[in-house]
């Protein structure tokens, strides 16, 4: 699962209904934790949308706060220990992510104002990322982490609040898919032997965690253009005015 180029590229602006959906969460992020460097997931199944988010979010909140986001793509785990108990739905949930160096070489340094690491495996290239570290963040700073299986018990703990990004797999495979050229209609379909692995791992996730009963928003992104925000619960210590809807 390519991500490299996928994390480099940048969205326009959100404009419209999207703009004033996605200026609301901003707005709920920008309040959190006021005089303290938080932390905050982007959560949701692949596809769903949460790169371009994340960079729409970090354009919005960065005027009123200084903002860093990255994405856990750049946390696999090498390929030996991925696949040492082959390539099933189980395996991609429980094996794909290296979870200690996502707490004690990201989030951890960087809630403490010491460097931070921002990748530390290509996954494309399948090669350790050697890049030196980020410099301290300042200390009101905003991390955004975007990625998969992220109100997991091993990392949930982590966040200062989460998104859910819901999206039906019918919508987010073929729009996944989609980054990587044509879609062939056996990899539009959820059902499908080829994306049986990552689909499979998912439901599994779901099942097991409630991400979107976790999250302290969900947005309904399935409609790009219209997106939906909901409050399933306030983060905590948030002030008050923090959105419960947005239809």
């Amino acid at each position: 699962m390519p991500s490299g180029r996928l994390d480099a590229f940048v969205p326009p602006p959100a404009a419209g209904r999207r703009g004033a959906v996605l200026d609301e969460l901003a707005a709920a992020v920008v309040a959190l934790g006021p005089g303290t460097r938080v932390v905050v997931a982007l959560d949701g199944v692949d596809g769903a949308g949460k790169t371009v988010l994340g960079h729409e979010l970090a354009a919005l909140v960065a005027p009123r706060r200084e903002v860093h986001r990255v994405s856990v793509d750049g946390f696999h785990r090498p390929p030996e220990v991925r696949y040492a108990r082959g390539r099933t739905p189980e395996t991609f949930y429980r094996d794909q992510y290296d979870h200690d160096a996502i707490r004690q070489r990201l989030v951890e340094p960087f809630r403490a104002g010491r460097a931070w690491t921002r990748a530390v495996f290509d996954v494309e290239d399948e090669v350790p990322v050697t890049r030196p570290p980020e410099p301290a963040a300042g200390p009101h700073a905003v991390l955004l982490v975007d990625g998969i299986f992220l109100h997991r018990p091993e990392l949930a703990d982590l966040w200062d609040a989460g998104v859910w990004v819901e999206v039906p797999f019918e919508v987010s495979v073929p729009r996944g898919n989609a980054r990587f050229g044509e879609v062939s209609a056996e990899q539009a379909d959820p059902a499908s032997e080829e994306n049986a692995r990552y689909v499979g791992g998912q439901r599994l996730y779901s099942a097991e965690v409630e991400p979107a009963t976790r999250a302290t928003w969900v947005l309904d992104n399935a409609d790009l253009a219209a997106p939906v925000l909901t409050s399933p619960r306030a983060p905590s210590g948030a002030p008050s005015g923090t959105p419960t809807a947005s239809g």
